[in-house]
């Protein structure tokens, strides 16, 4: 792996992917982006506001464009927007140009982490639980084909997650 490949943090909606991607960017001099936040900054508008004029398929194409403009770049951190993976071109992108980490979160966690949260237009339904067991069922077999390690749990602190990812980066990057 090359030293000035991208790193990628991929899985569900509260999975940790913005928190440790800071996180990690921070240690490794590196910029950071999270590429929902990028497509809101396009818009000018929230996430939710996007779904509702232009519904799912709207937002995957801002997310697509938003993944292909960052995955041409180097030597960034990238904690990208759950569903990214559903596009087969943004799996390859995310696969070929960096290292993809996938954090993977049981759903019921993911519920206590985002069940307060209004940001979130897929849990706005009368069962968000039932939605994550959803969504994860669907996903992460995407995200295991893109990843190049996972992290399995979602119990440990994100400092714990940075360092670990930290150890396997620079053990990849030796020449």
């Amino acid at each position: 792996m090359e030293p000035s490949q991208n790193i990628y943090l991929v899985g569900l909606m509260g999975a940790g992917k913005t928190t440790v991607g800071r996180q990690l960017a921070r240690r490794l001099g590196r910029p950071f982006f999270d590429s929902d936040h990028e497509v809101v900054a396009k818009t000018g508008v929230a996430i939710p506001t996007i779904f509702e004029i232009e519904g799912e398929e709207g937002f995957r194409r801002r997310e697509m464009q938003a993944i292909a403009e960052l995955s041409a770049e180097k030597n960034l951190v990238l904690a990208t927007g759950g569903g990214v993976v559903l596009a087969a071109e943004n799996r390859r992108l995310l696969h070929d140009t960096g290292w993809v980490v996938y954090l993977n979160v049981p759903p019921g966690l993911l519920f206590e982490r985002t069940r307060h949260d209004r940001n979130r237009p897929l849990l706005s339904v009368p069962d968000p639980l039932g939605k994550l067991e959803e969504l994860h069922a669907l996903r992460d077999p995407l995200y295991r084909e893109i990843a190049h390690v996972t992290i399995e749990g979602g119990r440990m602190l994100a400092s714990g997650i940075v360092q670990h990812l930290l150890r396997e980066f620079n053990h990849l990057c030796k020449p």
